[in-house]
């Protein structure tokens, strides 16, 4: 039975939630400035022919970061099991902000032609690498300090913070327009909002080192049950549970990437709207993920993961296409409402998602396996979200495209979420945790 006392937050785990959020905070940042730069790199990496065609390129280059994220989730994973979620995370910080910084500083295609965007692919090749360790060991890092019956609420606020880069990464380059000279953003003023990825990450390096590592980690470690290549032996001993999640996350990676990376510009270059007013209506659309994400987390504590999943599956189908529908009536006003209706049922998806991969695996393989099912699921469906809703627009001509392909992948996740073991009570140091033996949140044979 839980206390009223083991369920406080102590100390040490409001220091660990701050610390993997500043993290988690830089990586979407990251994310989110390049979504938000899409038209402007479009132009400035890219030769000036067709106009669909360039942002197709910008968004490919966009997408070439989750081809290295499953790599980096193997080599990160298998790191933070083996060492610790503490350094492991700290140096992720470290690459993710110095490959971010670097953009800022890349000749454009009319100074040094195709080198451009070639340099720029494998800037997004070093951010995908080392995103692939952020998002499932900082889960993991507060996962593991959180008290008892506060996992979902602490997932849930460490998953606001990918959310917080579309405001103030929107409101960053809102601020950078209208202070410089009419054509400076477009010109050089871009730069800007990426170069301050370099001092947010040494930011997060700070605190990340003034951590001590969790306790549940300490746990195996004292006791001599950390494996040797965790990562094979996630595959080896949870590759079902390694599948659910990966499934899971295709809807998570699809819908995140939709607001975060899409929307502004399928805003600007589908509906017609001028850039302040796009960006000020995603911004809107990241305050309400920001707010509605740490009620839902706490309520998935309160009555388990999966009814989450499936309420965000089934508000997912039911208001995907008329979000799109709204959103493309030309105004502010419906631009937010638009994006509202696809970020509501997406508060339960994420909050659900973002503690079940962690959850679902025990101590010894957590970081690795988690990092595998869940970097898989975000580069299919993730980092080809604003790839394949733009040639969807292309190519039916129907500005709903987007929200049908929404629809469509909600109802496969609907059906796969009964197949979902519920974690929400389960343990995280598991009962003979020591061997390598299947996971208990997998049904066993009699």
């Amino acid at each position: 039975m839980q206390t009223q006392s083991s369920r406080r937050p102590t100390r040490q785990a409001v220091k660990a939630l701050a610390a993997a959020c500043i993290g988690n905070f830089v990586e979407w940042y990251d994310f989110a400035i390049y979504a938000y730069s899409v038209p402007v790199i479009a132009t400035l990496f890219f030769p000036q022919g067709s106009r669909t065609s360039a942002i197709l390129a910008a968004f490919a280059l966009w997408g070439v970061a989750f081809l290295a994220r499953p790599l980096g989730g193997v080599f990160w994973g298998n790191l933070g099991d083996r060492v610790g979620r503490r350094n492991t995370l700290a140096r992720v910080v470290l690459l993710m902000g110095g490959g971010t910084m670097l953009i800022g500083l890349l000749p454009t295609y009319a100074q040094i032609g195709l080198l451009a965007p070639v340099l720029l692919a494998i800037l997004r090749l070093v951010q995908g690498f080392s995103v692939g360790g952020e998002a499932t060991g900082a889960t993991s890092f507060i996962t593991e300090y959180a008290p008892e019956g506060r996992r979902g609420l602490f997932a849930a606020i460490l998953g606001a913070t990918t959310a917080l880069p579309l405001v103030l990464g929107g409101l960053t380059v809102l601020v950078a327009t209208a202070l410089l000279p009419e054509g400076a953003y477009g010109s050089w003023g871009w730069r800007l909002p990426f170069l301050i990825g370099g001092p947010l990450s040494l930011v997060g390096l700070y605190i990340r080192l003034k951590m001590r590592e969790t306790p549940t980690f300490e746990e195996i470690k004292s006791e001599e049950q950390i494996g040797d290549v965790p990562a094979l032996e996630a595959v080896r001993y949870h590759f079902r549970n390694i599948a659910l999640v990966f499934a899971i996350t295709s809807l998570y990676g699809l819908v995140a990437y939709i607001l975060a990376a899409y929307f502004v510009t399928y805003l600007i270059e589908t509906v017609g709207l001028d850039a302040t007013t796009a960006i000020l209506s995603n911004v809107a659309g990241g305050c309400a993920l920001v707010l509605l994400l740490p009620f839902v987390g706490a309520l998935g504590d309160r009555i388990g993961r999966k009814p989450l999943l499936l309420i965000g599956c089934a508000g997912c189908v039911v208001l995907s296409v008329p979000g799109f529908m709204i959103a493309g009536g030309g105004s502010l006003g419906t631009a937010i409402l638009g994006q509202l209706l696809v970020a509501l049922p997406f508060s339960f998806v994420a909050a659900a998602v973002v503690i079940t991969q962690v959850e679902i695996f025990p101590t010894r393989v957590r970081y690795s396996a988690a990092a595998i099912g869940y970097n898989v699921g975000i580069m299919a469906f993730g980092g080809t979200a604003p790839l394949a809703a733009t040639a969807l627009v292309a190519q039916t001509g129907s500005a709903i495209a987007p929200g049908v392909y929404l629809v469509v992948v909600a109802m496969v996740v609907f059906f796969v979420t009964f197949a979902l073991p519920e974690t929400y009570r389960l343990p995280l140091l598991r009962e003979g945790e020591g061997s390598p033996t299947p996971d208990p949140a997998r049904k066993q044979p009699p």
